[in-house]
């Protein structure tokens, strides 16, 4: 970090339970030449992956059906959110991870990734960056039904659909995660289904 407009950086841990919290205090000089102290909180929970798996011929994503604790206490009735098949880097590099997760979660297994685009996904408090990738899948792909990992307290629904009706569940508001909107859109756009 060599940024010549911070300086005092100061980092205390206010939270290691699930993941790192942190006070973060720094001078940072504004546009005008003036510093100004500034205070914010950090929440690091490492870097991710995700992933849109496709069927060209058969027009259909595979997609993820989760309980998300912060969505339910934000007003989701039930918790539960569609997604697209994400994780934790684990300290493993993005391709590794995603191909990991893919088969954790769907029970799919993809050797041929592409990874599309990467991006900061709510860089006011958290630094977590995500790597998106794309692949396309089949029957022959399929080694178990998925579901996650009941150590890492998993319980995924695996959901196969239709990839205009996944389109119109973003519209709908059946689909509100932020990945799997991106995901949607980018295979819309680039005519992937």
């Amino acid at each position: 970090m060599s940024n010549p407009r911070i300086r005092n950086l100061q980092l205390d841990v206010l939270s290691d339970n699930w993941y790192t919290l942190r006070k973060v205090s720094f001078d940072f000089q504004k546009k005008n030449g003036t510093w100004q102290t500034q205070n914010r909180e950090a929440y690091d929970r490492g870097n991710g992956a995700t992933i849109l798996l496709y069927n060209r011929e058969q027009r259909t994503v595979i997609l993820t059906r989760q309980f998300r604790m912060p969505t339910y206490l934000n007003g989701n009735e039930t918790g539960l959110l569609i997604e697209a098949c994400a994780g934790l880097l684990d300290k493993d590099n993005a391709e590794d991870c995603i191909r990991r997760e893919t088969e954790e979660e769907t029970g799919y297994q993809v050797t041929d990734v592409r990874k599309v685009f990467e991006a900061y996904m709510s860089p006011g408090s958290v630094t977590e960056i995500l790597y998106f990738f794309v692949a396309e899948y089949s029957d022959v792909h399929k080694v178990h039904e998925g579901g996650g990992l009941e150590h890492d307290q998993e319980d995924i629904e695996v959901l196969e659909l239709p990839f205009q009706q996944a389109l119109d569940m973003i519209a709908s508001g059946e689909i509100r995660d932020g990945k799997t909107i991106m995901l949607l859109q980018y295979a819309q756009i680039h005519q992937l289904v």
